[in-house]
């Protein structure tokens, strides 16, 4: 059976250079940030139809890596946070994201304690706008009472930390 593991919240938090080495320390795979790759293809300016391209690019994505069984998977982001991006950019929640119900077993929300890094696809700069999209980010978790937990450090420290709590919620 598949441990799915999900990096969750605020942009420029570290997620996308955690997954792939925590999919590396737990011997799993990785489910990149389709989110990043449909905005590197067609921009940031996204409406109803683009947040459920990438609503629809997430499900596929994971759907591929579960078909491999592995014993692990740790995803960049998922459908959780595209409704995140609905509530921030349009002011609503999709009803298709509402209805989705492939969570993973345990979302890791990196602290905002690394510098925010601009990198062409990211919107909310501002420690105001991070902040939001942050609680927005968390409220989506809530709201639905999955499991999660903060993670903070630098480097290996931040990876240690994962781990920890990937043991601590009882996956391990």
């Amino acid at each position: 059976m598949t441990r799915h593991i999900c990096l969750h919240g605020a942009e420029s938090t570290g997620k996308s250079t955690l997954a792939p080495r925590l999919a590396l320390r737990l011997g799993g795979l990785v489910v990149p940030e389709y989110g990043r790759t449909y905005a590197e293809a067609n921009g940031t300016k996204f409406d109803e139809v683009d947040l459920l391209a990438i609503f629809d690019g997430h499900r596929a994505a994971t759907a591929a890596a579960l078909a491999q069984q592995p014993d692990w998977l740790v995803s960049d982001t998922d459908p959780l946070m595209t409704q995140a991006w609905a509530l921030m950019l349009l002011g609503r929640r999709l009803p298709e994201i509402d209805a989705w119900t492939g969570v993973a077993d345990l979302y890791l929300v990196p602290a905002m304690d690394l510098p925010w890094e601009e990198d062409g696809t990211r919107l909310f700069g501002s420690d105001l706008a991070r902040h939001q999209f942050m609680d927005v980010a968390i409220g989506e978790l809530e709201r639905r009472q999955l499991p999660w937990a903060w993670i903070e450090g630098e480097g290996d420290a931040r990876i240690d930390h994962a781990v920890a709590a990937i043991a601590a919620a009882g996956l391990m």
